[in-house]
């Protein structure tokens, strides 16, 4: 490649990414990805508590828990918002009335689980995760 080239092809480059589900759209949603990722955010949690030593095997694990878990947290905001821009209709809410307010509910407890390690708050994501995608699924039928 020519210098030339290659400088045109850096102003040309864009400077923004854009990431979507489906830029087409394709209609094909599940809520599944964000229930195994609010257990994979409970399991973390566990295998946090049970880390007993203090060793650098023991802080690598708890390291890389911690990450794991703060990655399907967000993956859980980003599978749920997804959905719930992309997927529900005013019919949906027409059935579901409260649902932007479990949705907001769910966000802040996602966030929550980001930002702590609380066995309780990942035992009630997945709670508000699956009561979620119970609710997707009642759309479905």
């Amino acid at each position: 490649m020519s210098r030339v080239t290659e400088r045109l092809t850096c102003l040309l480059a864009p400077t923004t990414v854009a990431h979507a589900h489906c830029d087409i759209p394709c209609g094909i949603y599940d809520p599944a990805g964000a229930v195994l990722a609010a257990q994979t955010v409970a399991k973390m949690v566990d295998l946090i508590g049970a880390i007993e030593g203090d060793s650098v095997a023991d802080r690598n694990k708890f390291a890389r828990c911690v990450a794991v878990k703060e990655q399907h947290a967000e993956l859980v905001k980003h599978e749920v918002q997804v959905i719930w821009s992309d997927y529900f209709k005013p019919e949906h809410l027409t059935a579901n009335p409260d649902l932007h307010t479990k949705v907001w509910n769910l966000l802040k407890l996602a966030g929550k689980n980001k930002q702590n390690v609380d066995a309780d708050a990942a035992a009630q994501l997945q709670a508000a995760v699956k009561e979620f995608a119970d609710i997707f699924w009642s759309t479905k039928k």
